[in-house]
């Protein structure tokens, strides 16, 4: 056999053509196959069949490879199994709660208490389909002055189901599995009897930790298993309460349609209360916190967060991993400590939610977040849940296509157009690290449609306030961002860069607008046909460097409308100073589709047809 350095099989190359041309250079150089036309024989088959082959394995050992880590695994099971490792497990389904208040009507004289036994249904309808609330426990009420109120009942979407196991340790593949695929964990109650003859029983609890056990406390563990469903298993006799043949684990819990009925704001009862059918129900706090079980990504990201948290929330990251598996509902979570907040508060960390559906968090759930953190929290700290704040960005788009290179109309283009932004915003935006990029949006557009040859788009900032009607006050409104700066020397009859929409003040029945005069003033006008006649020249102060509007002592009576409909903000509008728009501390960044502006125009040069004399000048001006 021929020794030649050219004998040797090169190894390193893994794609299918590289293989194929390796294993053809190595037959060659073999005296047996030289001067051999490898093309032209069946043994052109036998080495595609080589090649494949050798490929398939390289391509499997890499997934094989990839599985074992974290950040790469795809497939849930070993996702979750790398996560175990780390001590997390994935959040579960999660089902919508809403808190209602019930009045139990015509009580008989002399009823003492009246109790809403665990499982009382009440039906609510959402987008025309009914779904069952419950309880998932039993509440007892007396009377207040003769009435029988439940005030903020807690009910959760779905339906109570139990299941049973008798421990057979003789069987090594029992387990303790919740046979749900839409399983809500956070309601699971698991109970232990002691035998089928003797019925006295034990409730188990979800282990948080670790350190405080020992062999007599009764806890339970919660597991993802391979096929996406939860497994319950018990302690060992040394780190928890172990469990012995013939006891009966029963395991109780709701199965949820998951985010299908958030939102839901009007209830009926479905069932008794204590034996009474005539009840009084209003809404203190809407459905809202459904949610899908936990996603791969989401996994990824928390597992190693919460494993450096080790079950203690020290610095902001910390608070945001816990929140992530507080409230699997939450797409985005940003926390800050009070001290870094515009007005300082210590002692404090902010914490802002961003749900996956609904809008902001309801009072209720705040309230219930807040209070799952604290057995987290380290010396005096303070949890605080905060709404997010939105700051829109308004796109003036002009696009300019070769007609020639497309029979889609302007029309269709500018749906095109809108779409790309529309896809934009909901992957790269509307969170609290979702930084607007402006040459990524720029991209975005001109590849909207392969006729787009160019787009010139420019952009604002708007932000809005919620006023107090009747009541000399003063805003201030954060966008974070620095503004473009008009400069000293102004014209000060132009106004800068602010401008607001329109409201009535205390005393004056004319429609009133912002501006600022280029000098960081903010004013206050309103309009004598086309002219403006300034009420007030020192109404505020814009700060260009910080991206801040103060309003001072502004004293509104009332809001207009604004775009045609009923409005209770004012919008204030303005001129960011960099074309990206970077999101801090609670602020979300987002782009406002429907009222930004785009226009689609054929382009005249694309054909060689625009004339040779004629000037083109594009301007643009803040």
């Amino acid at each position: 056999m021929a020794t030649s350095a050219s004998n040797k099989l090169e190894v390193s190359a893994l794609d299918f053509d590289d293989i194929k041309s390796n294993i053809k250079i190595f037959l060659a150089s073999q005296k047996e196959f030289q001067d051999y036309d490898f093309e032209g024989s069946g043994m052109a088959v036998l080495i595609d069949a080589l090649a494949y082959n050798t490929h398939y394995l390289a391509f499997n050992s890499n997934m094989l490879v990839n599985e074992i880590f974290l950040e790469s695994a795809d497939v849930r099971k070993n996702i979750v199994a790398l996560a175990k490792a780390l001590g997390y497990t994935p959040t579960s389904a999660k089902s919508p709660l809403a808190e209602i208040d019930v009045t139990v009507n015509n009580v008989p004289a002399g009823t003492t208490s009246i109790t809403a036994s665990k499982g009382t249904t009440f039906n609510t309808s959402v987008d025309g389909t009914t779904y069952t609330y419950l309880t998932n426990e039993a509440v007892t009420i007396t009377p207040t002055s003769g009435v029988f109120k439940f005030t903020n009942l807690k009910v959760y979407e779905g339906t109570n189901v139990s299941f049973s196991y008798t421990v057979n340790s003789s069987d090594e593949d029992q387990r303790f599995i919740l046979p749900s695929d839409n399983a809500d964990t956070s309601t699971l109650k698991v109970t232990v009897q002691n035998s089928a003859s003797d019925t006295t029983t034990e409730t188990y609890t979800l282990a948080t930790g670790i350190t405080s056990l020992d062999s007599t406390s009764k806890v339970y563990f919660l597991q993802e298993g391979e096929d996406g469903r939860f497994e319950v298993y018990f302690g060992d006799g040394v780190l928890g309460k172990s469990v012995s043949d013939g006891n009966i684990i029963t395991l109780e819990y709701i199965v949820t349609n998951k985010d299908e009925s958030n939102g839901a704001s009007t209830f009926t009862l479905a069932d008794t209360i204590g034996g009474f059918s005539d009840v009084s129900i209003s809404t203190s706090s809407n459905s809202q916190g459904g949610s899908e079980p936990q996603s791969k990504n989401s996994i990824r990201y928390n597992a190693p967060l919460q494993y450096s948290a080790q079950d203690r929330a020290v610095t902001t990251k910390d608070y945001e991993s816990l929140v992530q598996t507080i409230y699997p509902n939450a797409l985005s979570v940003s926390a800050y400590g009070g001290e870094d907040a515009e007005t300082p508060e210590y002692g404090k960390v902010f914490i802002s939610i961003k749900a996956a559906s609904g809008s902001t968090l309801t009072t209720a759930t705040k309230n219930d977040i807040v209070t799952q953190l604290k057995k987290y929290n380290v010396a005096s700290v303070t949890p605080v849940i905060v709404d997010p704040e939105t700051t829109s960005l308004v796109l003036t788009t002009n696009a300019k296509y070769d007609e020639n290179a497309t029979t889609k109309t302007r029309d269709t283009i500018k749906t095109d157009i809108t779409d790309a932004l529309t896809v934009y915003n909901t992957n790269n935006l509307q969170k609290f690290d979702g930084i607007f990029r402006y040459s990524k949006v720029i991209k975005a557009i001109d590849d909207a449609d392969n006729s787009i040859l160019s787009n010139i788009t420019t952009l604002k900032m708007r932000k809005n306030f919620t006023p107090t009607l009747g009541s000399a006050t003063t805003y201030n409104i954060y966008f974070r961002n620095a503004f473009y700066n008009p400069h000293s020397g102004h014209d000060a009859t132009a106004g800068g860069i602010l401008i607001s929409t329109g409201f009535k003040i205390t005393g004056n029945t004319n429609e009133m607008f912002l501006n600022d005069d280029g000098e960081g003033n903010v004013r206050m006008y309103y309009l004598s046909g086309t002219t403006k006649v300034y009420q007030n020249n020192t109404q505020g102060t814009i700060d260009y460097a910080n991206g801040t509007v103060t309003l001072t002592s502004l004293n509104i009576a009332s809001i207009s409308n604004i775009r045609g409909s009923t409005s209770s903000v004012i919008e204030l509008t303005t001129t960011p100073k960099s074309n990206d728009v970077v999101p801090v501390r609670d602020q979300i960044i987002e782009i406002d589709v429907a009222n930004s502006s785009v226009t689609v125009e054929a382009d005249t040069f694309a054909g060689g047809t625009a004339d040779a004399g004629t000037t083109y000048t594009t301007t643009s001006s803040y």
